[in-house]
């Protein structure tokens, strides 16, 4: 029986490697029978992406695109159009601040760091969309990539959840530009997965145990839960949704409080025992 991508044709943004979020997502489109194009940012990350088209089966769609680079952005229109003719889906997986703006006082952000943040991780997507748009088949979809630290205040996200919000606006505005086309875009808020992005963030391994005590299924999610409601969200079983925010985290954006015990009379937060699992 053919998948529900079958004949579908597809460029994903972002792949790092074979543990990231954009690489379950390629796996979920590939199973159901997509064609993909996969980029790469540099000569370093090229050495991960090939491998990754070669399992796939498409090795020949690679290609390179910097984001802050803008004549990459033209070079790979003229590719997508001569290999493709036209997509039928887009992922935006490209995310960056620098190291130093994911620590500490959000108040102390630079100015550098902040457009930095903003350029990379939410002017690309705009960018894509623009730059990409001729080569959009009818009904096309795009997704992009955020996070809770968009709504919420998250412990070392500080710049990067501003840049996740403005990501999540864009996601809006651009589904108002792109809808009278046909072209429908959204994005997933996925919970915390140990990924290349998530190596940046202080004290990760503690936030994965408390996204799994507080979640209402207990548990952390994978690449590859990521990766097919991304599916759904490219595919034709999504026709009606756009300008959405899906959250895949087993629930914890729906808690309104921590995970607690009695302790003395008094309600306390299971911290320690969290933190020494």
């Amino acid at each position: 029986m053919q998948g529900i991508m079958h004949g579908k044709k597809g460029l994903i943004v972002g792949v790092a490697n074979n543990k990231s979020i954009a690489y379950g997502i390629t796996k979920a489109c590939k199973e159901h029978g997509a064609t993909i194009g996969l980029t790469y940012m540099n000569e370093q990350i090229e050495k991960r992406v090939r491998p990754i088209a070669e399992e796939i089966g498409d090795s020949q769609f690679v290609y390179e695109l910097d984001v802050s680079k803008k004549e990459h952005f033209a070079r790979l229109r003229e590719e997508i159009q001569r290999d493709f003719g036209g997509l039928d889906f887009l992922v935006h997986s490209v995310a960056f601040a620098p190291k130093e703006a994911l620590d500490g006082s959000f108040l102390e952000t630079s100015k550098e760091a902040f457009n930095c943040a903003m350029e990379i991780s939410v002017y690309s997507l705009i960018e894509l969309c623009r730059e990409l748009e001729p080569t959009l088949n009818a009904n096309a979809s795009i997704l992009t990539l955020s996070y809770l630290g968009s709504v919420k205040h998250v412990a070392h996200y500080n710049v990067m959840g501003v840049a996740k919000a403005a990501l999540e606006s864009s996601v809006r505005y651009l589904a108002h530009d792109l809808g009278p086309k046909g072209i429908r875009i959204n994005a997933i808020s996925a919970g915390p997965i140990r990924t290349l992005a998530a190596s940046g963030i202080g004290d990760f391994r503690f936030i994965l145990k408390w996204n799994e005590a507080n979640s209402p299924l207990r548990r952390n999610v994978s690449i590859e839960e990521v990766g097919n409601s991304a599916m759904y969200l490219l595919s034709p079983l999504s026709s009606a949704v756009t300008g959405e925010i899906h959250y895949v985290d087993s629930g914890y954006n729906i808690m309104g409080m921590a995970a607690v015990e009695e302790k003395d009379g008094k309600a306390a937060i299971v911290w320690d025992s969290v933190k020494n699992t």
